[in-house]
């Protein structure tokens, strides 16, 4: 463990005080350039490089591309059947980029890259505003650098950790009602904060109520709950409860929260009826919080596994940020001025994720990204008032010493991952590729190198600029290695299905049947544009093709796709076989299957 040092004194930078307080403008162009750079980085740099991801990402895209070619824009189909699992707002959004660039996956990622590149710039804002992290008035010098430190530091956090990458470069719903989220409760934050200008308060709280909107048409009623949930505990907390009903004005946002989601609703259950209600309400929100749905299950402690590895290298800190913050202290708090609350708000926020999700019956690792802007606030809170006051006491102690540890094990850890990452019989030449090209042994580098580097600091008693290498290590991580694995995978897992569907659209016959057996890879539709029908076993699969009505299948003949293997021991006779195409470990053929019987 790191010895108990004295603390140095403050590392202040000399001449940034007047810079910050006389080209105040100046100091925003940089931090929006900060902002752009980390979400480039972060977010769209190689963003279409790789293919659609089986199984979820390609339901998604390809729902979104048969709007554009149906012009249904209320009901939402994936090959040929309705999908009820998601509201419309993620299908509009890839609509209109399709319209935009073309249909491709960059285009069907960009929503989610989007909606985390905004989220990022209203977590650093409103950490420049509102970033207050201790109990007594600080100077004005101290304040001003604290809040621009939590700005760097908070846009930094919330961007550069693993679960935001992963999620914010999949064309999936779940960034986007990240972000919707959490802008909801920042910009009810920012006008909380801010009760002597009831103008720019009250455009703060509508754009609240906007944001509730939509993220109830990305995801549902989630998208209102909990975000209503927490405000109403926050504000209860502190006293506030009965002031804020008045100064909200509810009625006014409750109009414009039900004038945006209610038409899209209406218009769905009339045209679907009971079984949108069934399969969206029952199943896909009800069910899914009472009982375990596709055997997603998991122990009450779930989630402390997922925050600890999804929110790193950050997480390590949340212990020692939460409890600094003494959020138990209400009679305290209660005492702050508003402006000075975020610290607890974010705790609030964050306590309220974690619970309400760890209630849930169904559990999954996206269901935690909610309450990450929460917890970039919190760390950033922490290390900005490190920078500004140094304090080594004993629990942040324990967390550099934590910090070290966690990027030794991930420099050990990713360096070696190849032996562990050969499950999947989509790709068995995986980890053989992962070594050969390098990219796992430079991060182990990098990871390494940030450790190091963090050792030096601690030596020198600058932990509080410990950070940094965090921040600079993840970074090295992500263009390094993250990226490229992500490329090296989709060579062996994605793009071989890509170069079937090419050949399908050249090669398919009209009203010829599609089939995949063996498994359900929905990239397939997407990439072919055409219905396929999936069926595991092959033989059934033949059964059911010549089962089909003359009308459905006039030139008695069919294109299937599967594994090599599953293809060669299709019981058809060899001359009814034609080698259409193969890219192992798949291959396409064309059966002929000759006369119905009668």
């Amino acid at each position: 463990m790191i010895p108990n040092l004295p603390s140095p004194p403050s590392m202040r930078p000399r001449g940034l005080l007047p810079f910050l307080q006389k080209q105040s403008r100046w100091a925003w162009i940089a931090w929006i350039a900060w902002v752009g750079l980390v979400g480039a980085i972060a977010f769209l740099w190689h963003l279409g490089s790789v293919g659609l991801v089986d199984e979820t990402e390609p339901l998604f895209a390809e729902a979104a591309r048969q709007m554009t070619v149906t012009g249904d824009w209320i009901t939402p189909y994936f090959n040929g059947a309705t999908r009820f699992d998601k509201p419309p707002l993620i299908y509009w959004l890839m609509a209109i980029a399709y319209h935009t660039i073309g249909v491709n996956a960059w285009a069907a990622r960009l929503p989610s890259a989007l909606s985390a590149i905004a989220l990022t710039a209203l977590v650093g804002y409103t950490l420049q505003r509102f970033g207050h992290a201790r109990w007594e008035l600080p100077s004005a010098e101290n304040n001003l650098l604290q809040r621009w430190g939590a700005a760097w530091i908070g846009s930094g956090a919330i961007a550069l950790n693993l679960q935001m990458i992963v999620w914010g470069r999949t064309g999936v719903s779940d960034m986007l009602l990240t972000a919707c989220i959490g802008i909801a409760l920042l910009t009810f934050f920012c006008g909380y904060a801010q009760p002597d200008l009831p103008r720019r308060q009250a455009r703060w709280y509508l754009a609240f109520y906007l944001f509730c909107a939509l993220a109830v048409l990305a995801k549902g009623p989630v998208g209102i709950v909990v975000p209503g949930v927490i405000v109403v505990g926050f504000t209860a907390w502190v006293g506030t409860l009965g002031t804020l009903l008045r100064e909200m004005r509810v009625l006014q946002g409750s109009l414009l929260f039900l004038g945006i989601t209610l038409p899209w609703y209406l218009l769905v259950i009339q045209a679907n009826g009971q079984a949108y209600i069934d399969s969206f309400f029952g199943y896909h929100n009800v069910e899914r919080f009472t009982s375990v749905v596709n055997n997603h299950a998991g122990p009450w402690y779930f989630y402390f596994p997922v925050v600890l590895m999804g929110f790193l290298p950050w997480s390590v800190y949340l212990p020692v940020a939460i409890a600094r913050l003494q959020a138990w202290r209400w009679s305290r708090w209660q005492r702050q001025p508003r402006d000075r609350q975020l610290g607890l708000f974010a705790t609030i926020w964050f306590l309220v994720i974690f619970g309400f999700f760890t209630v849930a019956a169904t559990k999954l690792p996206s269901y935690t990204l909610p309450l990450l802007p929460a917890a970039a606030i919190l760390v950033a809170l922490l290390w900005s008032d490190q920078m500004v006051s140094p304090q080594a006491d004993r629990g942040l102690q324990i967390s550099h010493g934590f910090n070290l540890l966690f990027l030794a094990i991930l420099a050990g850890g990713v360096a070696h991952s190849a032996n562990w990452i050969g499950n999947d019989p989509a790709m068995p030449n995986f980890p053989q590729v992962m070594r050969e090209s390098g990219v796992l042994v430079y991060g182990g580098w990098a990871w390494a190198i940030a450790a190091l580097l963090g050792l030096a600091l601690l030596i020198r008693r600058r932990g509080q600029w410990l950070w940094s290498t965090n921040l600079v290590g993840f970074v090295a991580f992500l263009l390094l290695t993250f990226i490229p694995a992500m490329g090296l995978m989709d060579s062996q897992r994605q793009a071989p299905l890509r170069q079937l569907a090419a050949v399908i659209t050249e090669v398919q016959q009209p009203n010829e049947p599609l089939v995949m057996v063996g498994f359900q890879k929905p990239s397939l539709v997407f990439y072919a544009q055409r219905p396929v029908t999936y069926i595991y076993s092959p033989n059934e699969a033949i059964a059911h093709l010549r089962n089909l009505p003359p009308a459905a299948i006039p030139s008695r003949e069919a294109l299937i796709v599967g594994h090599e293997d599953d293809l060669a021991d299709l019981k058809v006779r060899p001359q009814r076989i034609e080698a259409i195409a193969a890219a192992p470990p798949y291959a396409l053929v064309r059966v002929r299957l000759g006369a119905r019987k009668q």
